[in-house]
């Protein structure tokens, strides 16, 4: 779990994260490398869930050596799927990263949503539904492993 308060806004007690596959972790089916070892050291305190519709069908490649459970979705009603993960986790423990439009509704239901502009962009229906836009899922990554970094954008 990691515990932290942003003045103005809420108290975190965050035990779950949710993340896009495609655009936010991994270009077209391939994760950052980056990814692996951060991943690995948030996997310490959080229960990492990797949601996607495996667009590039590469997933099953890489998901032995992600330290999260990896779920492949159907491809309609995602923007729903995706939200009701998030949902059963609980919301108010979980932060979402992402960056399509179909990441819209989990990202505005976590507790905290992160939208990153990585190599595919970002849909505007995400940024606008997001607590924190970052500008890649390295970064993206780090404020949770920093969470003053977050307290420091959201403080009221």
């Amino acid at each position: 779990m990691i515990e932290f308060s942003v003045p103005g806004l809420a108290e975190f007690k965050i035990e779950n994260l949710v993340l896009d596959y495609n655009g936010t972790i991994a270009y077209e089916g391939v994760p950052f490398d980056e990814v692996y070892a951060l991943l690995k050291e948030l996997s310490k305190s959080l229960k990492i869930y990797i949601l996607t519709a495996d667009t590039f069908g590469k997933v099953n490649n890489f998901k032995e050596k992600l330290p999260a459970e990896v779920h492949i979705l159907p491809p309609d009603d995602q923007i729903k799927l995706k939200a009701d993960f998030v949902k059963i986790l609980g919301p108010e423990k979980t932060i979402a990263i992402g960056n399509g439009v179909n990441d819209s509704k989990m990202l505005n239901d976590s507790a905290i949503g992160i939208v990153v502009i990585e190599k595919e962009g970002a849909a505007f229906k995400a940024i606008e539904n997001a607590d924190i836009v970052s500008n890649s899922i390295v970064d993206a990554l780090k404020l949770i492993l920093n969470p003053n970094l977050i307290v420091a954008t959201l403080r009221r």
